[in-house]
Order: C-alpha cells, then structure tokens, then sequence
C-alpha cells in the first residue's frame, strides 16, 4: 500500500468543498491494475457528485469525483494479461479518477492511441465511448441518415459530430452560443441551429423537413416534445443527459403515430462485465480512428489539479468548448 493525493470532495456544496487530500492507496487484487494517474477529464456528473446529487455506483469512492483517466500502468495483480508495468492507458471508471493513483480492473482500461499524449487521452473515455455507445449498439445510426445533437460543442456533442462523420451521416447540433456553432462548423459540423430562444424545431425542420433519424440528446424534459416533432417515422430517441429536467410531458400519440424508438443510457453504473464488453468493441472499432487521425478528443484547456474548483465553475457556466482536462 502505497499514499496518493486526491481532489476530494469535503461535503456537498459548491465548487469551493473541493480540496487535494492524501489517500491510501491499495495494492492490485487479481485481474486488477493500478495506474499512475497522469490525467483525468472532467464532466457534467463530478459537479452533480460533488453536489451531493449523484453518488458513485457501490465500489467506488463517494468523496472522489473523476469518471475518465489516463496514466501509466504502475502495477498489477495476479492474472492480469492483457497490460503490463509501462503501458500507457485510459479508463472509463465509476468515480475517483482524480487521484495521482486508481486500481482498476483491466477490462476497464483501454490502450491509449499511439502518439497521443495522456493529457489528451484523458478526455477520450466518457464522452467518446457514451457516444459510440448510444449511435452505434443503440440507435444503430447509418450512412445517410440524418442525426441531431443536442449541445454539440460539448464533450460528448463533439466526440458525436466527429463519430457520426466518420460513418458517413449528416449532422445537425444544437447550441445556444452561435460562435460555439462556428467552431464545429471548423470540425465539420454542416447544420447548426442556434437556440438561445429555446427552441429549435423551426431551425431543424428547415434543414430536415422530413425530420431526422436519430436524435442525441443530453437535455431531457425540456426537449421531450420538441425532439417528438422534428424526429421522422421510425426514428431513434437516445436520451444520456437530464440537463433540462428529470420529468416532463410528451404526446404518446404522435410517438406512435411515427413509430419511434426511445431509450435512455447511462455508462456509469453498469455493471463490469457489460463496461469490459463495451470498452472492448470500442477498442477494435473507434480506436483505429484515432490512429488514423479521423478522431480526435477537443480539449478546451488543461488545468492542474489543484484547480479543480475553477474548471468546476466553468463547466457550470458553460464556458467550455469540448473538454476540460485536469493534470497533476
């Protein structure tokens, strides 16, 4: 056993209850890793933890926010095969990511893309492998088709934008910020639709007017009677996000009318062996990508650990395009 650092949440409350504390740190158990952590994104859900309104799935750490990491490989348990001692590797995880030392089970690792650093790795896991998971397993999105992103200069929008180009469908996104909408445009992004009047059904329909195929959303109750118009018969709802509200009201009739298809997903408290399933498919499928220059994490800015507080309050303000990483 060994003694790390932590970004640590004192008790619930603002940005302020963040404080670096020391933790003891555990020796590997079999099929285990411990990682040097080099790096960890940050995202919606560590502000909502540290809120005291979304706590860790059992097993992990309640006073330590961090769902994605990436570092170097420190030590491992017995039966460990597929990474050994050196190897640079990110991970998805349930919580604690923001400590200088995580164990992990080595399904939840991923190898990190060759010649890319760890501080840009570290904002590939959450939002890329949500992404891939709610298009492709979920959705089952196509060449051709036609897919609407809610918040697309977000982590997860821009990881979405990227994904769905490379599949060979048009995108449209969604933001209340027309120059974040000019910065996609520089990722490729062809439709945007500016909705600082809260709204966009007027914007998308002018650009799809036989709706779209699959919507993203990352909102919720705000948009469950907006995404209900512009979505085309036998379109594909996948909700990952509750922005906007937990509960609302929707027109059943006109969601069977078009024959659509809602789901929701969530990464963070599935169980292992469907993260290692997931993580695995991504490995063979998305990773190459990244290799091959085709996708690529969008990190806003880089901060040290030590200033988990600040990025804490630009994310809530949302002043934020793609990624806040924080390093050690």
């Amino acid at each position: 056993m060994i003694t790390g650092k932590a970004v640590t949440i004192r008790e619930p409350g603002g940005p302020e209850v963040l404080a670096i504390q020391p933790f003891e740190v555990r020796d590997p158990g079999p099929g285990e890793v411990r990682v040097a952590v080099a790096a960890a994104g940050l995202n919606r859900a560590d502000c909502l933890q540290r809120k005291g309104v979304y706590p860790a799935p059992p097993g992990y750490p309640d006073a330590v926010p961090g769902l994605e990491l990436a570092g170097t490989v420190e030590a491992v348990g017995e039966g460990v095969r597929a990474f050994a001692e050196g190897d640079r590797v990110m991970a998805i995880i349930g919580g604690g990511g923001m400590a200088t030392h995580a164990v992990l089970h080595e399904r939840e690792l991923l190898p990190v893309p060759e010649g890319m650093t760890l501080t840009d790795a570290a904002a590939i896991p959450e939002v890329f492998l949500t992404a891939w998971d709610a298009l492709f397993p979920q959705a089952e999105l196509r060449m051709g088709e036609t897919l609407l992103v809610h918040a697309i200069a977000s982590g997860i929008g821009t990881a979405a934008l990227q994904l769905a180009q490379a599949v060979g469908a048009t995108v449209i996104g969604t933001s209340r910020s027309q120059a974040k909408l000019d910065r996609c445009a520089e990722l490729g992004l062809e439709h945007g639709v500016e909705t600082s009047d809260g709204s966009f059904v007027e914007g998308v329909k002018a650009l799809a007017p036989g709706g779209v195929d699959v919507i993203l959303d990352t909102i919720g109750a705000k948009y469950l009677r907006e995404n209900l118009k512009v979505a085309a018969p036998r379109g594909r709802v996948v909700t990952i996000g509750l922005l906007g509200g937990v509960k609302g009201e929707m027109n059943l009739g006109l969601m069977l009318a078009k024959r659509l298809s809602w789901m929701g997903s969530v990464l963070r408290a599935r169980p292992l062996e469907e993260k290692g399933t997931l993580a695995q498919a991504f490995r063979h499928q998305a990773l190459p990508l990244f290799e091959a220059g085709r996708l690529k994490p969008i990190v806003d800015a880089v901060l040290p650990m030590a200033d988990a507080a600040e990025a804490h309050r630009r994310m809530e303000a949302s002043e934020t395009f793609g990624k806040l990483v924080l390093a050690w």
